[in-house]
């Protein structure tokens, strides 16, 4: 009897134990189901496993590549990066390192006409490095109240291109008009509230403008004044108008990410590919609207061709003057832009119908509030930038767009000085742009996804805790 209950109580012991066992189980079992569910819920099946198993994932989805016709255009995307990797990059890059070129006159201090400016700026990147007044022409030489001494170290902080080209002279702006461009908000005759910049020493580039000011600007410019366009929208000038901006925005967003703060303390700058890709690789649309936008102005800046290559680019270097009129004429008359893409843009569809006139003034006073934005930006080369490229984009409209009193399109488009500078310059930072999405596009979109495949390092950490702890505690005892 002693035996036989000797044999229970060590059966039941065995039994009190298997139960354990599986008790333990189950409840390890149930708490890594929790623990895979929570996660789930913000990372995909896949980082998991890569989690668990201490390996990167790496989607083998295809990246995104753009073939075909750009929408809207006469061009093709293959057509444009050859065009210009071979032709136009490598001409504008010049074209805006002349003399004439490098220098913009630019209203920076101006009231925000449409709320009072809350716009912070943490980094020093911010403020502009304007011209001293010596460097202008006599008639231009205003007693402008915020100029910079010559000898300001501080903003040129002795980089190379920083360096002032001192061989301007009285003949630099003569033979050029000041008049108002109709598709702008800025005074463009009022001299004495405008000071000078050069572009070398201000590039744009990631200035640490963030957070609600910033974010206002591009509400205001696309919920009032430049609404996307809906599914099956017929009207095809609404749509030409959020394509200008929407390109124009991936290219400033291209800039600052091929142009980033790595890292602040050490003052180290270089690509930064995830915000490429989270700012405009991953959206299609994006990356189709700055083609369509590059492709508009070059289609400007060759319509306007006949005044281009006569303009006098006068800056008292004679040497630097001929070349700059030489790089001009190549741009103009490339017998490869001319034979693969004769007619980037066909403007000559727009505005037609009995609409057409008044639908053309709703979208310029559109685009003026856009331009009248401008100001609003609380970050000064943020601001520079912008003005430069808003004006770039106006005075394209304004060469595609004028139209004489019998409403009949204009042979002869008179510009001004401003106007080519903005023009040029705003084709160059777009060519930039395309050229970076072309080259690093399909980088940025891998890094991109494996970024967003990826849980935080803090996670990281505490799941391969657990996964050292189940493989080396609990699953060991029950084993």
């Amino acid at each position: 009897m002693v035996q036989r209950a000797e044999v229970g109580v060590k059966e039941e012991e065995e039994a009190d134990r298997a139960r354990g066992k599986w008790s333990s189980r189950a409840a390890l079992v149930a708490l890594i189901s929790v623990l895979i569910a929570v996660a789930a819920t913000s990372r995909s099946p896949a980082s998991i496993v890569s989690l668990l198993t201490n390996r990167s994932c790496h989607c083998a989805q295809e990246l995104q590549k753009y073939t075909g016709v750009v929408e809207d255009c006469c061009c093709e995307y293959e057509t444009v990066n050859s065009l210009n990797g071979e032709v136009l990059h490598p001409l504008l890059q010049k074209l805006v390192r002349t003399p004439f070129f490098r220098y913009f006159k630019v209203k920076l201090w101006c009231d925000c006409p449409f709320w009072p400016d809350d716009g912070m700026c943490r980094l020093r990147d911010c403020s502009v490095c304007e011209c001293p007044e010596n460097e202008f022409p006599e008639p231009f030489r205003n007693s402008l109240e915020h100029n910079l001494p010559s000898d300001n170290l501080q903003c040129q902080e002795g980089k190379p291109q920083a360096i002032v080209d001192r061989t301007l002279d009285s003949i630099t702006f003569r033979g050029w008009i000041e008049a108002d461009n109709p598709w702008t908000s800025d005074d463009e005759t009022d001299n004495s509230e405008m000071t000078y910049v050069n572009f070398l020493l201000n590039p744009e580039r990631y200035t640490g403008y963030t957070g609600p000011s910033a974010r206002r600007i591009w509400d205001a410019i696309y919920s009032e004044n430049c609404p996307k366009y809906t599914s099956g929208e017929v009207c095809q000038e609404k749509k030409v108008l959020y394509k200008l901006i929407s390109g124009l925005h991936s290219s400033i967003s291209i800039h600052i990410a091929a142009d980033y703060l790595l890292d602040e303390a050490a003052n180290t700058w270089g690509e930064n590919l995830e915000v490429m890709y989270d700012r405009v690789v991953q959206y299609p649309d994006r990356v189709g609207n700055l083609y369509f936008t590059f492709l508009f102005i070059l289609r400007a800046v060759t319509k306007a061709a006949n005044y281009l290559e006569v303009a006098k680019y006068d800056t008292g270097n004679h040497a630097e003057d001929a070349s700059t009129l030489l790089l001009m004429k190549q741009l103009l008359n490339n017998p490869k832009l001319q034979a693969a893409c004769p007619l980037p843009f066909d403007e000559a569809k727009l505005w037609k119908g009995e609409s057409g006139p008044q639908l053309k003034q709703t979208i310029q006073r559109q685009f003026k509030n856009i331009s009248a934005l401008m100001d609003c930006v609380g970050c000064e080369k943020c601001r520079l930038w912008g003005k430069l490229q808003v004006l770039g984009l106006g005075t394209a409209l304004k060469i595609l767009f004028s139209v004489d009193s019998q409403n009949q399109p204009e042979t002869s488009v008179q510009l001004q000085r401003n106007e080519v500078i903005a023009l040029v310059n705003l084709l160059n930072r777009l060519s930039e742009s395309v050229q970076f999405v072309h080259e690093r596009g399909l980088l940025s979109e891998k890094l991109g996804k494996v970024q967003h495949s990826v849980p935080a390092a803090n996670d990281i950490t505490k799941w391969r805790g657990l996964w050292k702890l189940i493989q080396g505690g609990w699953f060991a005892r029950f084993s």
